[in-house]
């Protein structure tokens, strides 16, 4: 689990079964404090740590997760990703909960400059994660937590505020329009539909058949 809070940006490259990761000597996130199995988000992908060097880390990394974020592209050209250890139980919680299971991929509309934050505008591959967009919502882009600051009825496209600290500490910098990014809707928005949608029980688990959230659905369960 993960904060989506930056600490460092690397260099990504692939290796035979997965990716090495390169970190900037001075970073705040020190190779050496990494051990053999550690889970480090990885442009907001979860990756196990396979080896260290003094350099960095590798990690393997499956078919499925090569296909679905833009870890393959990136490793082609030794693109520079965005870098969290994994939430101890004792930190702080400065950003959202994020799992590190990217759901999809999106697409960099625009970058606008305003006089003290820039305004990035991105669109879901996929539209049908629109419904876990709102304004004021979460949202994990390329690893890094952020606030939804409005959106198109649909949600499929947004926008965020980004202040100069995150601009200048992340990956978001290097942006252009028509670059791809890695996407997670908000964890506890995905879990309250899938709970919304359960029917009252009634035969197993596995007989019960989705029930549409509609006004009606929710004043007969107590939401009036």
């Amino acid at each position: 689990m993960f904060t989506g809070l930056v600490q460092a940006v690397g260099q990504l490259q692939r290796t035979g079964t997965g990716v090495a990761l390169q970190i900037p000597t001075g970073s705040v996130l020190d190779p050496a404090s990494l051990q053999l199995g550690d889970s480090v988000a990885v442009d907001g992908v979860c990756l196990t740590v396979t080896a260290r060097s003094p350099q960095g880390f590798q990690a393997d990394v499956s078919e499925e997760t090569l296909g679905r974020t833009t870890l393959a592209a990136k490793a082609q050209h030794r693109g520079w990703v965005n870098l969290e250890p994994a939430l101890r139980l004792a930190d702080r919680l400065g950003g959202h909960l994020v799992s590190g299971h990217v759901d999809g991929q999106g697409t960099v509309v625009a970058v606008e400059q305003q006089p003290a934050s820039w305004r990035l505008s991105l669109r879901w591959d996929d539209p049908s994660y629109g419904r876990y967009i709102c304004e004021k919502a979460s949202v994990a882009v390329d690893g890094i937590s952020l606030t939804v600051a409005g959106c198109s009825g649909d949600g499929a496209d947004f926008w965020i505020a980004v202040i100069p600290h995150t601009w200048g500490a992340t990956t978001l910098r290097r942006l252009r329009p028509g670059d791809a990014v890695n996407l997670e809707a908000d964890l506890l928005a995905k879990y309250t539909e899938r709970l919304l949608r359960q029917t009252a029980p009634q035969g197993s688990a596995s007989e019960r058949p989705a029930s549409p959230l509609t006004a009606a659905w929710l004043a007969d369960h107590g939401w009036g």
